[in-house]
């Protein structure tokens, strides 16, 4: 059984649901979670089907499991919080939703497994996630505990934000290049086709040359030839 998650700019990828028991874990942490945090945000949570309240990501609403707005009329934005199970956490979680929730202008907070703490740290380096947070939770009997385990400084997380940004453009510049490109050669091509395509005009005929007659000199008549002739000495 599968579902489908829609990346940002509309690609459909699959996902294998969680078994059901790391669900019901996993509704459990958010609902725990927004016990805990609601005494400072307003705490709004997205769980399994029900999507109440999302985040606009560049063209794309998101739904993170939990969303952190301020207690005051404004109801500004203060954080956007992703839980994870066993099974979640992996690069394709990591590029379809923690990659993206990184660039909300709120701290991301993501809580995983104690077991998947260090896998957790790999997937945000490689995947250039912008987390202000990683959390851990473990369970003792019925009590679950939640500990800190990387936090990001403001220049960290900002860092991390222009790296994203900086090969984001450098990507949409590629792009356009290769695209520009692409439409020189197609012009380039459909202007030869043309000229082929085009009846070629008539030659003109070149005008015979003629070359100058070349003007004969008169033979000297014979009273000339005798007149040249040396007297003969006496």
């Amino acid at each position: 059984m599968r579902y489908y998650y829609r990346f940002p700019g509309g690609d459909l990828s699959p996902i294998l649901v969680r078994p059901v028991r790391e669900q019901l874990e996993h509704d459990r942490i958010i609902r725990l979670l927004q016990a805990k945090l609601k005494r400072k945000h307003e705490v709004a949570v997205n769980i399994a089907d029900e999507q109440l309240a999302g985040v606009k990501i560049g063209p794309t609403q998101m739904f993170p499991d939990l969303v952190l707005t301020s207690q005051d009329k404004g109801h500004r934005l203060e954080g956007v919080i992703e839980v994870e199970t066993g099974e979640s956490v992996n690069h394709l979680e990591a590029m379809a939703q923690w990659a993206h929730f990184g660039r909300v202008r709120a701290p991301f907070h993501l809580y995983v497994p104690a077991t998947a703490v260090d896998i957790a740290r790999r997937l945000c380096v490689e995947n250039g996630v912008a987390v202000a947070e990683v959390w851990s939770y473990h369970s003792l009997g019925d009590q679950t505990r939640f500990t800190m385990v990387h936090r990001n400084t403001t220049k960290d997380t900002k860092a991390a934000k222009d790296t994203k940004e900086r090969e984001a453009k450098d990507r949409e510049a590629k792009d356009r290049e290769t695209k520009d490109r692409e439409t020189k050669d197609r012009e380039t091509k459909d202007s030869g086709e043309a000229r082929r395509a085009a009846p070629a005009k008539p030659a003109r005929p070149k005008a015979a040359k003629t070359k100058p007659a070349k003007a004969k000199a008169a033979k000297p008549s014979k009273t000339a030839k005798a007149a040249k002739k040396k007297p003969k000495g006496r």
